[in-house]
């Protein structure tokens, strides 16, 4: 495995360190006056999401990791399980539920998702950016709201619950924001 130095460690590195798999969320080099310079780290831990500020001497290793990235497709929920298929070798893996996060219910079927995976083993999901769904309860439209404040509450088919613009009306399809899970616009 490759080697960093200390001083080597940017975002988005990702680190073997007090034997776990670490991402590098923000650095900051330090040169103090008086005697070496470091590195300020905040780690975040990839498989329970723990967060560590770790100060690396710029003669110091670390092991570099390398994730693979592999394309999957989402294929049913079974259970608390969702099955997604190695779009390569076609086998098939489960994920938890509680594991994807609330952003499952993003997910539909033959929907492409983009898993890191470390020995096999998936550590972070990438989900389409944008999907479009359809709004099935909006609140009807209050007269005299001012257009500043006037969003208002309105639930999707995947049962999320959203803010959307006033004109925004049951029964119509919008994109949404899988990361912000927020209102873009209007579908096409």
């Amino acid at each position: 495995m490759p080697k960093l130095n200390g001083n080597q460690i940017s975002p988005g590195a990702v680190i073997e360190h007090d034997g776990g798999l670490w991402v590098a969320v923000k650095t900051n080099a330090v040169k103090p006056g008086k005697g070496g310079a470091f590195n300020q780290v905040e780690l975040k831990n990839l498989i329970d999401g723990r967060k560590l500020n770790e100060r690396f001497r710029a003669d110091a290793t670390v092991e570099a990791i390398d994730l693979e990235l592999k394309d999957f497709s989402f294929l049913y929920k079974e259970g608390d399980a969702l099955v997604f298929m190695d779009l390569e070798t076609y086998e098939q893996i489960e994920l938890a539920a509680d594991w994807v996060g609330e952003r499952a219910a993003f997910l539909q079927d033959g929907m492409k998702v983009t898993l890191q995976m470390h020995d096999g083993r998936a550590i972070s999901i990438k989900l389409p950016a944008y999907v479009t769904l359809t709004i099935v309860e909006a609140d009807p439209v209050v007269r005299g709201q001012t257009a500043a404040s006037s969003y208002k509450p309105a639930v999707l088919e995947n049962g999320l619950r959203i803010l959307v613009p006033p004109f925004i009306a049951s029964g119509e399809r919008i994109v949404v924001d899988t990361s912000e899970v927020a209102y873009m616009r209007r579908a096409d």
